[in-house]
Order: C-alpha cells, then structure tokens, then sequence
C-alpha cells in the first residue's frame, strides 16, 4: 500500500541536499515544495525592500536547486514569481500544495528567522495536518548548545565560545592544544593596504540563461529597489560555490590574514573569501570551508594567522552571533541602548556625500551588495553610531543592502556589535573611532573633501568631532567601561576651550544630519 505523499518545504535559504528535512525524503513519494514568493523580499513581509542582486542571486539559485533535485529524481513543486501578488505568505503556499496533492504531513527544517519560525510554528494548529519540524544541524552548535554555553555566564564573549567550537571540531588542534601555541592570531592581522596591492579578483560566474531570465524578470518587479543587478558576478549552484571556494584558497587565502581589516578605494574585495552568500543559504556548508582553509595551513601553502583568522570567522563569529539571536528575546532588534533616534541619513542609499569613506561604501554596497566586515563596521556602522542614528533604522539597512544578510546573522551584527544598542550583550564595548581609524587603515582620507588631521575646523573629518561627542554625551552609561577607560582620562586632560569646540562642531554636524544638508 502506498502511502501519502509528505510535503517537505524547503525555503530560499535552505539549498543543501544536506537539510534535515531532505535526510529521509522518498524520491517517488514526497513532494518538495518551493516558492518565489515576491513579499519575502519587500517590506510587505520581510519589512525591508531587499537589493535588487541579492533578490536575483536567491531566486536563481532556487531555481538551479530545484532543477538539481528534479534531476536526482525528486518530485518538485515550484511556484514561480509573481510580482503581482506581493502578500503570498509560505502558508498559503503549502495550504496549495496539500490541496493538489492530497498530502497532510508537512516537512521543515526550523527557520532562521523569528517571523518564519512563528508562521510555521502556527502550522501545528491547522486541522487534519501533522508538522514535523526538524533543526538545522548545518551549524556546529545547537541552539539547545548555544544556551547550555551561556548559561550562568555574567557576559557573553566570542573568544571563550570560539575555543569550544575549535575543541569540538579539531579544527587547528593538536591534541588539547591550538596550533602554534595560541588560539588567536588576531594581532598579526592589522596591517594596512597600500595602493597598487594587486590583489585576486573574487570567482566571478558569467549569467546563464536561467540567471538571465531573473534578472530581466526583477529589474521588472523590483526594479524601485536600492542596487544594480549588473555585473552579476555571484554563483548560483554548488558547483559554482566550490568553484569560489577554490578560488580562495588558492589565490587569496594566503594574504587574507594579514589584509583582513584593510581598506582600499580600487579594491572591493582585497583578499577576502566573499563566500558568505553561498554559506548562508546552504550551497556550501561551515566545516567543509574550514577544513579546506585547514588543509591549505597543513600542507604550507597558507599561513597559521590567515587561516586561523578565516576559521574564527566562521566557527566563532558566525556561531556566535546565530547563538545570541536566539538566546535573545523577540524584541532584541528593537534595542536601544543609548535612546538615539535620529533618522537614517539619505547618503546611505545615494552614496552622495563629501565623506570619501562613507561614499565608497555605499557604492560598493550598491554596486556588489557586498562589503567586508571592517567597511560595514568601522565606516558605516561607526558613523551610525556616533552620529546617533536610530538602531533599528540602520538594522533595516543593512538587512536590505548586503546578499549574505539574513536576520538571524545581521541583527546581532548590527544592534549587538556595531551599534552597541544592546547594551553589551554581544560586544564588550562601542566599535566608536575617530577618522584616525580609517585613515591608518584606508586610502579613502587621501580622496577626501576632509582633513582628517584637522580637528575641529569646517573642513575636519566630521568622525573626529562625532566621535568625542559620542563619548561626552554616553558618559553616563560607558564611563565604567574598563575598555574606555584610556579614552576618558584623555577627555578629562582636555582642555575646556578643545572640548567646546568638539561639543560645538558636532552640532554643527548633527543639525546638517537633521536638516538633510550635504555632509
């Protein structure tokens, strides 16, 4: 007697045939059903209008998915885009599906957002279907793990999880001990870029016919939102992700470590792996990455620091900040620690301002739906947050700009790490600097209208006065800081003619921030 067919849903982030809910799929029998539905990436579901590239590069590696998974036999459902039907939830697309194929058991591996986990959740209480919901055991630690780790503990802090994940990997291990001695090697990965640092381009994948199709078919639907769909470099099936995996490895992993946190006007990507798309929504998996990068160490081909700073990455920091969503409550995007509330500026989309750093960033986010971790923290999160920007505001930015964003990884990011809004939580201080920062480990101060050696004059780097603004004005709640003690015994030395003038040119900043005008 055959039985009924399952429905497995797999969503847009969930392309592996390593998913909990494909372990025990029955090729002849089970139907798995996806959908494009077009509300997921606009604020009339996900609450942001997503950049135009990262809606093509989901959308068509679903398509090459579903097309890999028809061709190993499995019976596919595939919903296609409709733009005009912008409220098509994943509800309404399984309650289709069990219609026309007479099934009643659902399949799905736990979502990465709160607001899917609460619609598949409320799945349980639709008559006549059962819901097997399973975990999404492609990460390292648990959630159950996660919370056993931080339970009891005062303060969370990356580095002491990021040595159980090494332990419980073997990942640069020799015996109980890390290779080399130390488990972190982050000291040696500061230098700056100069220019003229050739460094290897990204793998690049040339659109084919089915990447095409959703190109034209989103500069339809899409085309109001923020990005350029062109060049579209990103790969779209495993093949290609290998393909960009090796490509790092070979070519860039060597001087990763040591350019990790560099920043150059001509070079997007520098050294970085730029694999975090293909990671986040399943075409290729955290531990394969690491033990490659691990092999290229062992077999000399790539140094300790450069490979122990990629797998931190990866096993640490991506483990991490994944962990502290979930332990945290639902309204942990919403937090707002220091109460700003001033609105984000319009130069973040438009790119339009004097602020060389700031521009290149959100043109290269426009561009490439891409930046590297520095640029997002220390150029436009930094200005964020000293300039007081409403937090959320700026978690809905980075959400919509950046192709590897998904809430689960960008809001800890953003509200735990680059805007403190937490209120130390996740980060053990402010990520707040002054132009200084990103003069020594840039280019972008040499390009600019502003003298970042000038303090508080009309042309000085607005970061300088922003940033002891930021600090005078948050004493109250950051002065106990061990790590910001230096800063305001500095302050304190100032005298109080330079502290007015810092208080005052920072008003000046601020009222242009607040009336639109040019920065």
């Amino acid at each position: 007697m055959v039985s009924a067919p399952r429905l497995i849903l797999l969503m847009g982030d969930q392309l592996s045939r390593d998913m909990s809910s494909l372990r025990d799929a029955r090729k002849t029998q089970d139907v798995i059903v996806m959908g494009e539905l077009a509300g997921e990436f606009t604020c009339e579901r996900s609450g942001v209008n997503h950049h135009k590239k990262k809606i093509v590069f989901i959308l068509s590696a679903m398509r090459h998915f579903a097309a890999e998974l028809r061709e190993a036999g499995f019976n596919v459902d595939y919903r296609m885009l409709d733009a005009e039907d912008p409220t098509a939830t994943f509800t309404e697309l399984i309650r289709d599906a069990a219609r026309r194929h007479g099934a009643t058991a659902i399949i799905v591996t736990r979502p990465g957002e709160r607001r899917l986990l609460n619609e598949v959740e409320s799945w349980r209480e639709i008559a006549g279907f059962t819901l097997d919901m399973r975990d999404d055991d492609r990460f390292i630690a648990s959630i159950d793990e996660f919370r056993g780790w931080a339970r009891g503990r005062k303060s969370l802090r990356m580095e002491y999880f990021y040595r159980e994940m090494r332990r419980k990997t073997g990942l640069l291990m020799h015996g109980d001990e890390p290779a080399g001695g130390q488990w972190n090697y982050d000291r040696q990965n500061r230098k700056p870029a100069s220019p003229g640092l050739c460094a290897p381009a990204p793998y690049s994948a040339p659109p084919d016919e089915i990447t095409q199709d959703i190109m034209a078919a989103v500069e339809r639907a899409f085309g109001g939102h923020f990005g350029d769909i062109e060049p579209f470099r990103f790969a779209v099936s495993r093949k290609g992700a290998l393909n960009a995996l090796d490509q790092f490895i070979t070519h860039a992993l060597p001087c990763f470590g040591d350019y990790q946190d560099a920043m150059l006007r001509e070079e997007k990507f520098l050294f970085h792996a730029v694999l975090s798309p293909y990671l986040n929504v399943g075409l290729i998996g955290p531990l394969e990455i690491c033990r490659r990068a691990e092999r290229a160490y062992e077999q000399g081909h790539a140094p300790l620091n450069a490979v122990e700073g990629f797998i931190r990455q990866i096993i640490g920091w991506r483990e991490y900040v994944r962990g502290v969503y979930w332990l945290a409550d639902d309204e942990y995007a919403r937090r707002n620690f220091f109460g700003n509330t001033r609105a984000l500026p319009e130069f973040y989309w438009t790119g339009e301002t004097d602020m060389a750093c700031i521009g290149a960033v959100v043109t290269q986010t426009r561009e490439e739906a891409y930046a590297h971790h520095i640029q997002r923290l220390m150029v436009t999160g930094t200005f964020a947050l000293l300039a007081g920007i409403d937090p959320y505001a700026v978690h809905e930015w980075y959400l919509a700009v950046y192709a590897d964003a998904y809430e689960w990884v960008e809001a800890p990011n953003v509200i735990g790490m680059s805007q403190y809004a937490d209120g130390g939580k996740l980060a053990s201080k402010p990520y707040a600097a002054s132009g200084a920062y990103i003069n020594r480990m840039s280019d972008y101060c040499k390009h600019c209208a502003y003298a970042v050696t000038r303090k508080t004059e009309a042309d000085a780097c607005p970061f300088n006065a922003l940033y002891w603004d930021f600090l005078a004005r948050n004493r109250g709640k950051l002065d106990s800081n061990p790590r910001l003690g230096q800063m305001y015994k500095t302050w304190e030395r100032m005298d109080a003619k330079a502290k007015r003038a810092y208080r005052a040119r920072a008003r000046t900043l601020l009222k242009k921030l607040d009336s639109g005008a040019r920065i």
